[in-house]
Formats: C-alpha cells, sequence, structure tokens
C-alpha cells in the first residue's frame, strides 16, 4: 500500500522481560476504518498505546521495530506532543475530567497545547461537539460538570475532547464496549461520518462490528498478526472469527495466514 496513515515494520514490544508484541506488520490506508480484532490478551491495546506513544507510560515498556504515522516515525521524527497532536485516543470506558465543565473538557487539548483562546476557542469547542454528534444536546449546559451527562454522551464527549485537537488518525479502544445498544449504536454510525475526514483505527473484541465498520483490519492472537488485509479476506462472518480462534489456541506454533 503506497503512503498509508499507519505502518507498522517489525514491530516487537516488551514489558520488562516479556514479549507482547511480535513482528507486527500492519499498513491502515488514509481515511476509512481499520479494525484490530483478537481475543482479550492479544495485544490489541498494547498495540494502539505503542502508535501514540502512551506506552511510554510503562516504565518498563520497550519499543522496537518502526511505527509511522503519516510517514513519520513517531519514535525518531516526532516528539510526543506533536504525536498527541497528530494521533487522539478514546478509551473503553468514558473518562471524562470530572473537575471541568463540558467546555472545558473539550478546550483541554488546545489550551494545553497553545492553539486558542477567547472566540477561537470557542469555534474550535463547537466544531469538536458538532463532529461528535453532541453540540446540539449540550450547547445550553456547556459549563456545567461534564459527569451530568450519560455515559452515552460521555462517550462521544471523549471523542469530541480527542477531535479538537484535529488529528489525522484516531484510536478507539472497544468504544462501545460498555455502552447499551441505542447509544453504541450512536457511536457507530459517528466512527463512519469521521472515517470520510481522518482515518479511525478501533479494537474491537466484537467481529460483526468490525464487519459493519471496517473495510481493512487485523487479527490478532498471542501478539502476532495472523490475518491482515482487506477485511474480507480477513474474516467472513462472526462465526469464521471464532473457528479461527479455537484453531489458533490448539496450534504450536501460532498460525499465520
Amino acid at each position: 500500500m503506497s503512503d498509508p496513515a499507519v505502518r507498522t515494520v517489525n514491530l516487537n514490544v516488551y514489558y520488562g522481560k516479556e514479549q507482547v508484541l511480535f513482528d507486527v506488520n500492519i499498513s491502515v490506508p488514509r481515511r476509512g476504518i481499520y479494525a484490530v480484532m483478537g481475543p482479550s490478551g492479544c495485544g490489541k491495546s498494547t498495540l494502539l498505546r505503542t502508535i501514540n506513544r502512551l506506552i511510554e507510560l510503562r516504565p518498563e515498556a520497550r519499543v522496537k521495530g518502526r511505527v509511522e504515522v503519516n510517514g513519520l516515525d513517531v519514535y525518531r521524527d516526532l516528539s510526543p506532543e506533536q504525536v498527541a497532536r497528530m494521533v487522539g485516543m478514546v478509551f473503553q470506558t468514558p473518562n471524562p475530567l470530572p473537575h471541568l465543565s463540558i467546555y472545558d473538557n473539550v478546550a483541554l487539548g488546545p489550551r494545553l497545547h497553545g492553539l486558542a483562546r477567547g472566540r477561537q476557542l470557542d469555534a474550535i469547542v463547537r466544531e469538536a461537539l458538532e463532529q461528535a454528534a453532541l453540540w446540539d444536546e449540550v450547547k445550553d449546559k456547556l459549563r456545567k460538570p461534564a459527569t451530568t451527562l450519560s455515559g452515552g454522551q460521555q462517550q462521544r464527549l471523549c471523542i469530541a475532547r480527542a477531535l479538537a485537537l484535529k488529528p489525522s488518525v484516531l484510536l478507539m479502544d472497544e468504544p462501545t464496549a460498555n455502552l447499551d445498544p441505542v447509544n453504541a449504536a450512536k457511536i457507530e454510525d459517528l466512527v463512519k461520518s469521521l472515517s470520510r475526514e481522518i482515518t479511525v483505527i478501533i479494537v474491537t473484541h466484537d467481529p460483526e462490528q468490525a464487519l459493519r465498520l471496517a473495510s481493512r483490519g487485523a487479527l490478532l492472537f498471542k501478539g502476532r498478526v495472523v490475518r491482515e488485509g482487506v477485511l474480507s479476506s480477513v474474516i467472513t462472518s462472526s462465526r469464521e472469527y471464532y473457528d479461527i480462534l479455537r484453531r489458533l489456541a490448539v496450534e504450536t506454533p501460532v498460525a499465520r495466514a
């Protein structure tokens, strides 16, 4: 693939002496949705945290290989601050800052990076909330605590907070796992909309969600990529997905596709 948004080359990650990712090679096209799938403990979240350098918050972590965003090596060519602006992150559990208002949660990133203030900051906050399909629901209570929002609204607030820095890549670590079906559907619709303008990499345990959303993806097992590419060549159904995992569980060494 020429000019991918995100690419890893022979990526290996260690926590102390334990290796958790093994020669991971993925190529994520610009715009669109890329799904990272696999059972618990296979390295999906570690892969995301390696892309945006959050892995460095663990002092025992070591990264070998190459991680590129927009053609730049995030560990050699970019500072952590530059990576934070280019690569947004949304976690499984909504995590708005409880001591801040709805407005201040979204404004936090632009303020910390010195990007805007006054009316310009107001415009950034509004645009991010509109992108996250939340503006109409909160425009009259921007100064209220973020914790007054419902769980689904809090997750969309966290998406707005990430979008306020205008990233080119948005990482989403099981963003619907703790939501009811109605709010999960809202997030899925939002992800589809966002993917027209930015690259979205979503971690999911749900193969049906991956098939609904993504055009390409990777299947991880025990820290290794066992299938990667156009999603229809990775899995065709949830039944095939679970059949692959059952087969891999009894194979030694781990099979590669």
